[in-house]
């Protein structure tokens, strides 16, 4: 079974202070019935499109030049942006595709290398060295991602709006970057783990769980997570939930049975095909509501 939270303000209106809470749980002959928008095989096969992708430098938090890689829609037409914020595991290939997957789509993409401030090799020798050294800083990320979205919109071709999106670590460093910096339209969250954290999981590095800055959270949230998954239990995500509908923010979570951490991972064995595809859907429904129209 999918289940599927949404709250969002009624049209025209504001939203309530209890909000506007949709439930609806739908097994998968009927998700596959349901499409909020094409995700797949979505394109005319007469049309001219393509994209470029690169890896380039940019300006990072601190004005310090960091590595980000870069996927655009060729073409001279108004795009949205994205920042794709990457997972634990690293700026590695998994995410050069994820970013080339939300160009063909129609966005511009950068996704900014969070490690890069820790030196190089293959993203496994990195991940090592930034896990031995405990972790990058929240503060260091939500200054990349301010940056990344300087970036974005200053692009010619911006249509003005942009979003971002991250999985695992990448998730809740997404939420968090939406939650402190103000200019984002929209917030995927991909089964961020550490979203809620007990008193003894705070760090140096990560001094203040993201939960506690909901307040400061002005672009809708989507979020994606499996009910197997461990980090974050569905008990933390119904927290998560529960103060987001206290503090009368638009968002929209969306939760897979028989799917844990990471069933988007194609290249793992968490893959969950008809989860993952269901959950691509999801994104692009959203980030085209908010960001396209």
């Amino acid at each position: 079974m999918n289940t599927c939270s949404i709250t969002w303000p009624r049209p025209g209106g504001s939203l309530p202070a209890a909000g506007l809470r949709f439930v609806t749980r739908y097994g998968w002959t009927a998700a596959s019935q349901r499409r909020d928008g094409p995700m797949w095989n979505s394109f005319s096969t007469d049309a001219r499109t393509g994209i470029t992708a690169e890896v380039i430098t940019y300006p990072g938090g601190n004005g310090d030049e960091i590595h980000a890689y870069v996927a655009r829609p060729a073409g001279e037409g108004p795009a949205p942006g994205v920042v794709a914020v990457h997972h634990m595991p690293g700026w590695d290939e998994f995410y050069r595709e994820f970013a080339e997957r939300l160009a063909r789509h129609g966005y511009s993409v950068i996704c900014p290398d969070l490690y890069c401030r820790f030196g190089h090799g293959t993203p496994d020798d990195v991940t090592a060295r930034v896990r031995s050294e405990g972790g990058v800083r929240d503060d260091s990320v939500v200054a990349d991602c301010e940056a990344a979205l300087r970036w974005l919109k200053a692009l010619p071709a911006s249509n003005g709006k942009a979003g971002v999106i991250g999985s695992c670590s990448g998730g809740r460093h997404a939420l968090l970057a939406a939650s402190r910096v103000t200019g984002f339209d929209a917030v995927a969250d991909l089964w961020g783990g550490g979203v809620v954290m007990a008193k003894e999981d705070l760090s140096e590095a990560r001094p203040v769980a993201p939960i506690d800055y909901t307040g400061g959270l002005t672009a809708p949230l989507l979020g994606i997570f499996g009910n197997d998954d461990k980090h974050p239990t569905p008990e933390q995500v119904n927290l998560h939930e529960a103060e987001l509908t206290r503090q009368a923010k638009a968002y929209e979570f969306h939760r897979y049975d028989r799917a844990g951490h990471g069933f988007f991972y194609y290249h793992t064995p968490m893959y969950r095909p008809e989860a993952a595809m269901d959950g691509w859907e999801k994104v692009f429904s959203f980030f085209g509501r908010h960001l396209k129209d």
